[in-house]
């Protein structure tokens, strides 16, 4: 199955009150006798409605609106603006990773309960299957639950995984994994991060000396830090993200759980409110539903483009 039916899929629900909703503002827009008139204000409003409805966010939502009025398109074109302006806000956001030294370091962020832990197993399984030879290592040593799980999804994908005993120091896993990586050939290493300890500063505090760990045994490790975001959550998540980004150095999203149950629109929110990129997106509970996130596809899928 190919990766847009697979988006698609994810975006069925909010894609048919999108469709539904944009095709009787359409027909409203572009009625007899006003074709060649300029969008008008009630045909704003709604479609601003629509958009908000859909989870898109009130910053995204007012640039797309922002940008139809001043192309002031009629009901014919207005589809085409705002999927160009939805591919606009995710270009705006999108930045490669740079890496200059290797192994790349990957540290897996977020709360409890987004889907971070199996993020992993499922990245590991993507990467695998991409020719590259990934590394779990079991930092969220806090939680005995979340190092059984992981071992248990580093199984399902065939990747080795770097653990240590409960309680242990996430810090010093971390730089026995990045040994290990080097010594192996292993690459990318594959952080799973606690998601909650005693309070927000324990948490923050441990990811900064993570970070530090890792920057001291490869020059500009963690190149990369994925921030785990349950679609379901919506706007909340973005509160989420807040706390995460200062503190964790977070450069990029994966946002899960967009298997029909979520508001799809939260990504162009995302990607406009916080300014990251999304890299990957979960579609499904099985070790392949994890895809690359691509915004053609997304906004395709969002406005039932066919393929």
């Amino acid at each position: 199955m190919s990766i847009l039916r697979r988006i698609r899929e994810g975006l069925a629900r909010t894609t048919q009150q999108i469709v539904d909703r944009f095709d009787e503002i359409v027909r409203v827009a572009d009625a007899p006798g006003r074709r060649a008139r300029p969008i008008d204000v009630d045909t704003l409003d709604a479609l601003e409605e629509l958009l908000i409805s859909a989870d898109v966010g009130l910053g995204a939502s007012e640039r797309i609106i922002a940008a139809v009025r001043r192309r002031s398109p009629n009901g014919a074109g207005l589809r085409d603006l705002v999927k160009q302006e939805i591919r606009n806000i995710f270009g705006a956001s999108d930045r490669p990773v740079a890496v200059a030294h290797h192994p790349k370091v990957t540290l897996i962020v977020g709360v409890n309960g987004t889907g971070k832990t199996t993020t992993v197993g499922k990245l590991a399984n993507l990467l695998k299957n991409e020719g590259a030879r990934p590394l779990i290592c079991a930092a969220d040593t806090f939680r005995a639950a979340a190092v059984e799980q992981l071992e248990i999804w580093a199984a399902r994908a065939g990747v080795e995984m770097v653990r240590a005993r409960e309680g242990a120091d996430p810090a010093a896993v971390v730089f026995d994994a990045i040994s290990s990586g080097k010594a192996k050939g292993r690459d990318p290493i594959l952080v799973d991060t606690a998601g909650r300890l005693h309070t927000r500063v324990n948490l923050m505090n441990e990811l900064e000396k993570i970070r530090r760990i890792a920057s001291r045994e490869v020059e500009g490790a963690p190149q990369e830090t994925l921030l785990v975001l349950d679609a379901t959550v919506g706007q909340n998540g973005i509160t989420q993200a807040r706390e995460f980004m200062g503190a964790a150095g977070v450069n990029g999203i994966v946002l899960t759980k967009l298997d029909g149950t979520a508001k799809g629109g939260v990504a162009v929110a995302i990607a406009n409110d916080l300014k990251l990129p999304i890299r990957y997106v979960g579609i499904g509970e099985g070790i392949d539903d994890l895809v690359p996130f691509s915004a053609q596809e997304y906004v395709d899928g969002l406005f039932e483009e066919k393929w």
